[in-house]
């Protein structure tokens, strides 16, 4: 092979990897893999960091778990102090807490399945509809609340409770149905979907976990944004609930992927396995829980 074929070949093999690197640079395929189906709206997926995947079944009324590919029951309400529960999220100390919008609470769950009430509300009054948790890495959390859905009814409110005081603090307010949230590794604000108005809002965060300079950071085509996570590169995530469709959005704001999903109600997503490149999916079309493997691994908050 002389010089000049060497390098016809060296530029096409280049371009043929830059070419396939531009098909998924985010999924190793595009094919999704069922792990669990039967459900009644799944929600709020939560990895606990070793092999176990658990998610509320909201309509059901039941929180279940995946582990080893196969699905099982984790608590029943009728068995425990619980009713309808969307969100969750893992402390530091392994116990789930859930944002139980039946009981306008947040309720905090051992791993034997016992459940106390850790908030009741919010200056004497239940809260409205508790929706998605995130935690902090100081172990403090963040929850949306909204009540009303309309591009209009701005009565949603997203809260901040400080885990070493018991204290919690109304963050934000006037929010058109705020749901999923999340942090960013890259520039550390929070993320926030506000569903009603089909657009992600993001907030900077001072040292007291106080919210300020609130920004609409992208609009979306079609449905309603739901749950958020990132990437360790700082790439956002999206279940867009309403248009079959799993966005992937870069630190200044593209679409790098509009990804189909396995329906049109993708509801929300949690990184998980060993790598933290298995992304699951809730889906409540389909009522399934999916996965999908990723060349990045999920943002490790600890």
């Amino acid at each position: 092979m002389n010089s000049i074929s060497a390098l016809r070949y060296i530029i096409i093999a280049v371009f043929m990897m830059a070419f396939s690197a531009c098909q998924h640079p985010i999924f190793e395929n595009d094919k999704w893999e069922k792990v669990g189906g039967g459900l009644n709206f799944p929600e709020g997926p939560v990895w606990d960091g070793e092999k176990t995947l658990y998610f509320s079944n909201c309509s059901g009324g039941w929180i279940g778990k995946i582990s080893a590919g196969k699905i099982d029951t984790f608590l029943i309400a009728g068995e425990r102090t619980f009713r309808k529960t969307n969100g969750l999220a893992i402390d530091k100390n392994g116990d789930i807490l859930a944002c139980d919008f039946g009981l306008g609470a947040i309720l905090k769950i051992s791993a034997e399945g016992a459940v106390t009430t850790l908030i009741a509300g919010f200056e004497g009054t239940a809260f409205n509809r508790p929706n998605d948790i995130r935690f902090t890495t100081a172990g403090n959390f963040y929850f949306t609340d909204p009540k009303s859905y309309g591009e209009n009814k701005l009565d949603g409110r997203l809260f901040y409770y400080e885990s070493g005081t018991k204290t919690i603090k109304l963050a934000a307010d006037s929010l058109a149905f705020p749901n999923g949230l999340a942090i960013s590794p890259v520039d550390k604000k929070l993320y926030v979907s506000e569903s009603a108005k089909n657009q992600i809002i993001r907030f900077d965060i001072d040292a007291n976990g106080e919210l300020s300079n609130k920004q609409t950071f992208i609009k979306l085509p079609g449905g309603d944004p739901d749950g958020l996570d990132f990437d360790s590169e700082g790439n956002l995530y999206v279940a867009h609930f309403g248009s079959g469709t799993l966005f992937v959005i870069s630190p200044d704001g593209r679409i790098k992927e509009a990804l189909n999903t396995s329906g049109k109600k993708s509801s929300n997503l949690e990184f998980g396995g060993q790598d933290l490149k298995t992304l699951f999916l809730t889906e409540d079309e389909t009522n399934a829980v999916y996965k999908i493997r990723t060349n990045f691994p999920g943002y490790n908050r600890e």
